[in-house]
C-alpha cells in the first residue's frame, strides 16, 4: 500500500515538474517579450509626437495596433501639460515686480485628445509636455498560473505597464 501512495505522488510531483513548470516559465517569458513590445512602442510613440509637434490619428492608431499584436488588451492614457504663455497668469515673484514668476502647466486628458483626433490632429507647440502611459488590463496566462498555484499577483494588478514622456521640441504644423 506504501509502494502505490509513493508511486502516485512521485508521478503527480514528475507531472508537475515536466509540464507546469516549463508551462509557467514559457508564459513568463511570453510576459517578457509583449513587455519589451509595449515599451519599444511607448518610447517610439512619444519621441515622435515630441519631435514633430503634434499627436494624429494614423501615428495613435499604429501605436495602438503595435501594442495590441502582444495579444493583450491595454489602457492608454495620454496627457498633454500645455504651456501657459499667458504672462498675466504666470506667478510674479514678490521680490522683484521686473522679474516674471514660474511657467504655468494646464493639463488635457485622454478624452480631450482623443476627440481632438476625431476630427484633425492634436496640434502641441514646442515647450509642452507630452506623457503616455500604458498598462495591461487583462491577465496574461503567467498570472492566471501564479493565481492558480500561489496568490502573488491580484487580479486588480498588470504586468505590463510602459511610459513615455519628455518636452515638445518642435510646433506642430
Amino acid at each position: 500500500m506504501d509502494d502505490i501512495l509513493s508511486a502516485i505522488i512521485g508521478i503527480a510531483l514528475a507531472a508537475i515538474l515536466m509540464f507546469i513548470f516549463p508551462l509557467i516559465t514559457m508564459s513568463d517569458r511570453a510576459d517578457d517579450i509583449s513587455q519589451l513590445t509595449v515599451k519599444i512602442a511607448t518610447t517610439e510613440f512619444a519621441e515622435e509626437v515630441k519631435a514633430t509637434g503634434k499627436i494624429s490619428a494614423d501615428g495613435y492608431s499604429k501605436f495602438i495596433q503595435n501594442i495590441g499584436s502582444t495579444g493583450n488588451t491595454y489602457n492608454v492614457e495620454l496627457e498633454v501639460r500645455v504651456l501657459d504663455e499667458n504672462p498675466s497668469r504666470r506667478l510674479v515673484s514678490n521680490s522683484s515686480a521686473t522679474e516674471y514668476g514660474e511657467n504655468l502647466y494646464y493639463s488635457i486628458y485622454t478624452s480631450q485628445i482623443l476627440k481632438t483626433l476625431e476630427d484633425y490632429d492634436y496640434i502641441l507647440k514646442e515647450g509642452d509636455i507630452f506623457i503616455v502611459s500604458v498598462k495591461n488590463t487583462n491577465q496574461t496566462m503567467a498570472q492566471q498560473l501564479k493565481n492558480f498555484f500561489y496568490t502573488v499577483v491580484g487580479r486588480d494588478t498588470y504586468t505590463i505597464a510602459a511610459t513615455g514622456s519628455g518636452m515638445v521640441t518642435a510646433t506642430g504644423k
